[in-house]
């Protein structure tokens, strides 16, 4: 099983990469606001008890999120594995997902971080805030912002994975196919690396 945590700042290409991964891997895509959303339009007992916090102004606390994502990877198994998005977000999410995964005989490959120059995402955003209608896309105070919050989150993550040999980072520049390349050469690096 391939299990694959996607990484990097917003406009970093996410999810076009994710996209491009899903088909050639045959991953199924985890995305935690597709499950929250999941969640709350079926009105599960997860769903009701999320969105009582998301209508308070509050956060989900991470056992809420952590059973909707056990949910989730119970019914939509899939025997060639999971691309993450958006989850784990802290080290104690990352424990409980090693843990469900452990559960089901399989563990995290690897995680890949999107690796962009900061000024480049700044230029892509406002760009893209120009055609997506996205309120946070348009304000590049707002965006720097986001980058700051993404940066304090992910490093504590990136060293946990790094720990376990299990984080890899990735030149996110250029055109779509070369990143797809570079991200297509970590991932069978890492799969004849584990096959030997």
């Amino acid at each position: 099983m391939l299990n694959i945590i996607l990484f990097g700042p917003p406009g970093a290409g996410k999810g076009t990469q994710s996209a491009k991964i899903i088909e050639k891997y045959n991953l199924t895509h985890l995305s935690t606001g597709d499950v929250f959303r999941y969640n709350i339009k079926n009105e599960t007992e997860l769903g009701v008890l999320a969105k009582s916090y998301i209508d308070k102004g509050e956060l989900v606390p991470d056992e809420v999120t952590n059973n909707m994502v056990k949910d989730f990877l119970t019914r939509e198994k899939n025997e060639f594995g999971f691309i993450f998005d958006g989850y784990p977000r802290t080290i104690a999410q990352g424990e409980t997902l090693n843990n469900m995964l452990l559960e089901m005989g399989t563990s995290v490959s690897m995680m890949i971080a999107l690796e962009v120059d900061e000024d480049e995402l700044v230029k892509r955003l406002l760009e893209r805030g120009k055609t997506s209608g996205r309120v946070d896309d348009q304000d590049e105070g707002t965006i720097r912002n986001r980058f700051r919050v993404y940066a304090e989150e992910t490093s504590p993550l990136a060293e946990f994975y790094s720990e376990q040999d299990k984080y890899v980072g990735i030149y996110g520049m250029g055109e779509i196919e070369e990143i797809f390349d570079r991200l297509c050469q970590a991932i069978e690096s890492k799969n004849n690396a584990e096959s030997k």
